[in-house]
């Protein structure tokens, strides 16, 4: 998140200490030359900067430090670091009130994109089994409810954990992330997580459903094998078995969501789909491509606390690559599946939608500068986007 005063303020780039936060100039005084820089909002309660390119000058992005009274605002560069205070006499009140502040800091910490991808995938997948208007009844989405909410939480867990394991890697990688920029303790972290987990299988166990119990028991396991530091496990630092966990990850999502739905909710015998069968290989794919992706901003962090990655061992041009001939093989599996089907609606969509998503991908793609790492995040995002839009569309793979 980027903090954008309402004055125009000043920085120079080297040794310099603050001065106060004035409602027109903010001056970081230093012997060289400052550069300028005109405001285009009223006021983000954020906080820390850090430098990358801004045209020929520089931009700062801005990592939050609280003061109740007296807001602090750190500004940290790759070789010096910016302390930017605010003036005693002139306060800025935010415009949220506390009680939204807090719930952004939970939602952030939660990763709240997340968790809304996951739902999306399980109720697309969950109605799959789906063969008449007849199965959409009242105890259709009361069972649907009873696999979103602890798969939700479960989902938060690991993504909670990973951060308190992190917290010295993020604060190089992502200092915005909640922890890092010290919004939470990790004292509240780790009970944010461990509450959340035992939710999970309180519910599990309640609604007595073997294949959801069996799948947060699985995404727990390996979601806890990836971050937590104990003998034999951290496995994201072992680039084959941080890709193994992402891959299972995305896998147990589909296969609960439909054996639940198939057995448990709506009372079947369990037959698999096509459709079902197709979104477990492009869940397996994207896994993959996105596995190998998330770490290509991440270098820095990785090589600084010894995590070895695909990315640093060859190369983030060979990698990224790569992951995006992965993403084009399942669009044209998924066009050429299309041609073979019976319904001439079901082979438009599944041909031109999966065409348009594959060109959209190139084209972006082509235009990304890997040494970019805000643009080069900015497109993993996107490619999370491309894997939720999968979702819709399996529904004509048939």
């Amino acid at each position: 998140m980027i903090l954008i005063l309402t004055s125009s303020f000043s920085l120079r780039p080297q040794h310099g200490f603050a001065t106060s936060l004035q409602s027109q100039r903010t001056q970081i005084h230093n012997s060289n030359k400052y550069k300028e820089y005109k405001s285009v909002m009223d006021f983000l309660p954020i906080a820390s900067i850090s430098k990358c390119s801004f045209g020929n000058s520089y931009r700062y992005k801005l990592v939050r430090e609280q003061k109740v009274h007296s807001p602090t605002f750190c500004a940290q560069s790759t070789n010096e670091e910016f302390i930017l205070q605010q003036k005693n006499n002139h306060i800025i009140t935010p415009p949220q009130s506390s009680l939204w502040k807090n719930v952004d800091v939970f939602l952030r910490f939660c990763r709240l994109h997340s968790i809304i991808g996951g739902i999306v995938g399980l109720i697309s997948i969950s109605l799959l089994p789906v063969t008449s208007l007849g199965d959409l009844s009242p105890g259709f989405f009361t069972g649907l409810l009873k696999a979103i909410i602890p798969m939700a939480l479960i989902n938060t867990y690991t993504s909670c954990l990973n951060q308190v394991t992190d917290v010295e890697i993020d604060k190089v990688n992502k200092p915005h992330f909640v922890l890092a920029s010290g919004e939470y303790t990790m004292e509240q972290g780790k009970a944010i997580g461990a509450a959340l987990a035992l939710m999970a299988f309180i519910m599990g166990i309640y609604f007595n459903s073997p294949s959801l119990l069996l799948g947060l028991v699985a995404y727990f396991f390996v979601g806890t094998a990836y971050s937590v530091k104990l003998p034999l496990l951290r496995w994201k630092k072992n680039p084959f078995l941080a890709a193994f966990v992402i891959i299972n990850i995305l896998l147990i999502v589909p296969i609960v969501s439909f054996i639940h739905t198939q057995t448990y909710v709506l009372g079947r015998p369990l037959v698999f789909t096509k459709p079902f069968a197709f979104s477990l290989f492009g869940n397996t794919m994207f896994g993959i491509a996105l596995a190998l992706m998330k770490d290509i901003p991440d270098m820095e962090g990785d090589k600084a606390f010894g995590i070895q990655t695909f990315s640093l061992m060859h190369g983030k041009r060979k990698v990224f690559d790569i992951c995006r001939s992965i993403m084009l093989t399942v669009y044209g599996s998924a066009m050429l599946i299309g041609t073979l089907s019976s319904s001439p609606l079901n082979k438009l969509i599944t041909v031109l939608g999966h065409g348009a998503l594959g060109c959209i991908l190139w084209t972006r793609s082509q235009s990304l500068n890997l040494d970019d790492v805000p643009a080069v995040e900015s497109f993993y995002m996107f490619s999370w986007k491309l894997f939720y839009a999968e979702y819709l569309l399996v529904h004509f793979l048939r």
